[in-house]
């Protein structure tokens, strides 16, 4: 499985922003690996994700956090519910049409002077240029990004920052994409030739495997 370089900059950065936060909602929490880390560091989370599936995953691995089944753009909480909302690396999965409405309903479900904090992949970068042959999602983080251009929401943070991923061999790096996205198999199968040649051109490599950097930008914005 692949392996964040700690420090994770991805995290420290999350929380920084939820500083006095106690109650968070992950808003497109996946396998709830977020949910887990701020669990055990005291946050009451609740996670949300419009899949079944990985409800089920993220309940299996952070029991300590709720989970329910919901859209970002109509989350099933009264105003003011949390302390703070996350979107980590899911603003860009949101259809493009809901992407606003779902910036609006993480503001109405956060208390006022509370934080909205989104963790995006920039469409740049080594895993970006590896993944590009099978999952180009240049336009749709382009979109995420004009989505928050234009928000009127306060701002409060923009930064950016590297995420590195460090994977044992090409088989961990696959089965890693592939466990994030079943719907990738097929084309990764199609694209193996590709893939490798940009692992070989874009990974750095060392003793413990090959490491892959993205960029990342954090904005948040006052509830």
């Amino acid at each position: 499985m692949p392996r964040q370089n700690m420090p994770n900059p991805v995290l420290d950065a999350i929380l920084a922003e939820l500083d006095g936060a106690r109650t968070v909602i992950d808003t497109g929490c996946g396998r709830g690996t977020l949910a887990r880390a701020l669990g055990k560091r005291g946050f009451d989370v609740t996670g949300i994700d419009p899949q079944m599936e990985m409800i089920e995953l993220a309940r299996a691995g952070a029991p300590g956090a709720r989970f329910d089944v919901a859209s970002a753009a109509r989350l099933p909480y009264p105003d003011q519910s949390f302390d703070a909302a996350v979107f980590l690396n899911s603003l860009h999965h949101i259809p493009v049409a809901e992407m606003e409405g779902a910036l609006r309903e993480a503001v109405r479900v956060t208390r006022r002077g509370g934080r909205i904090v989104v963790v995006e992949p920039l469409a740049e970068g080594p895993l970006f240029e590896v993944l590009r042959p099978v999952d180009d999602e240049t336009e749709v983080r382009a979109k995420a990004q004009a989505v928050m251009d234009r928000t009127s929401f306060p701002r409060l943070t923009d930064v950016r920052f590297e995420r590195v991923t460090t994977y044992a061999d090409e088989a961990a790096f696959t089965a890693s994409l592939i466990a994030g996205d079943p719907g990738r198999a097929e084309a990764m199968a199609a694209q193996a030739d590709t893939l490798r040649g940009l692992l070989a051109r874009h990974a750095r490599h060392g003793p413990e495997g090959f490491a892959l950097s993205q960029p990342m930008r954090l904005r948040s914005f006052a509830a």
